[in-house]
């Protein structure tokens, strides 16, 4: 994928990494961040992968391979639901809107490889058999725009957060031919520096970035917003039922405010540690216009969540995500649910 031609509005500057090909920011990144909070402006996200599945099968077919309660979305309705191994352990964290024909699903970046938008079609086309669906990464064809507002655009097919989320807001499913118009019409544009301030004060994980291949629902808040409890019989169920009830996942996902005077900036990767002993390691990281250095880290089950840990020579008070303390989030899955339980 190119980049974006967003990169050509003023002040533009390149992201790097797992968001190359959009902008980090556009000159003012504690600005755009304040103005994003205020419900102003739009981030591009046309970096972002999209799949679409068709036929009259989509919601049935796609209820048995993923987490979260499909069978009777609404039209337009938005929700979340997870793709895991036998093992429960998550390889896509999808969000999903269906449009009445077609279900969108929206895998995010691929950080580091995991859970792209061309793994997660082939592995739908590998599970299809003889159902009555057809799956296609439209990614070259459609361009995702990420803006504050958590009610459905106007204009376009978006996927919109749930009643009760801590990150508000909504992705925007644009033509990618048209991107440079509808970001003219979107009000002030916001990089990518603004976005993930916001979604990291959230405590909102980023699968490849706040995740590893060990990773289950439980440790990092997706149970509140991606998993059906009283749904079965699709893989991994085993495993979330059974950690669930017994309440002990081994990790836990913890937002960690750092001592921004301490040495070099800390950076993905480095190591987590209390009294000495490693407990974990910090997954995203990103300078907040109000909170200073925040991260995202998964921790041992057994560290206080109100211990004062140290990630190199910087200290880090902890917080506990919003989406680990809270119960199951209202939204879309949870009305199919309903639906379903009317149906029946």
């Amino acid at each position: 994928m190119t980049g974006s031609p967003l990169l050509d509005l003023p002040g533009a500057v390149p992201a790097e990494g797992p968001d190359a090909g959009v902008a980090w920011h556009y000159g003012d990144p504690l600005g755009e961040q304040r103005r994003l909070e205020a419900g102003e402006g739009f981030v591009d996200l046309s970096h972002s992968g999209v799949v679409r599945v068709t036929g009259p099968a989509r919601l049935g077919w796609l209820n048995d391979l993923t987490s979260q309660e499909l069978r009777h979305l609404p039209t337009g309705a938005s929700t979340e639901t997870l793709v895991l191994d036998p093992n429960g352990r998550v390889e896509h964290a999808l969000h999903v809107v269906d449009d009445g024909t077609s279900t969108w699903l929206l895998p995010g970046t691929g950080v580091g490889g995991v859970g792209t938008a061309a793994a997660l079609t082939a592995y739908l086309l590998r599970m299809r058999f003889w159902t009555e669906v057809e799956v296609e990464d439209v990614t070259a064809q459609w361009a995702l725009v990420l803006q504050p507002q958590a009610e459905p655009h106007p204009a376009h097919l978006s996927w919109v957060s749930g009643p009760g989320s801590p990150l508000p807001g909504r992705e925007v499913l644009v033509p990618r031919d048209e991107l440079a118009a509808f970001a003219a019409s979107a009000g002030p544009p916001a990089g990518m520096w603004a976005a993930e301030a916001r979604r990291v004060a959230a405590g909102v994980p980023r699968l490849g970035l706040d995740t590893d291949d060990r990773t289950i629902p439980h440790e990092v808040g997706w149970l509140a917003t991606a998993v059906a409890l009283d749904k079965g019989c699709y893989r991994g169920q085993e495993t979330v039922a059974r950690v669930h009830n017994l309440g002990r996942p081994p990790r836990r996902l913890s937002i960690l405010h750092l001592d921004g005077s301490a040495g070099d900036d800390p950076r993905p990767g480095d190591e987590v540690s209390f009294e000495g002993r490693e407990v974990g390691r910090l997954g995203s990281v990103v300078q907040h216009a109000d909170l200073g250095p925040v991260g995202l880290a998964l921790l041992r089950r057994g560290v206080p969540d109100d211990a004062v840990l140290a990630v190199g020579d910087a200290s880090a008070a902890q917080e506990v995500p919003p989406l680990l303390v809270a119960g199951p989030l209202g939204g879309a899955g949870r009305a199919a649910q309903q639906g379903l339980r009317v149906a029946r």
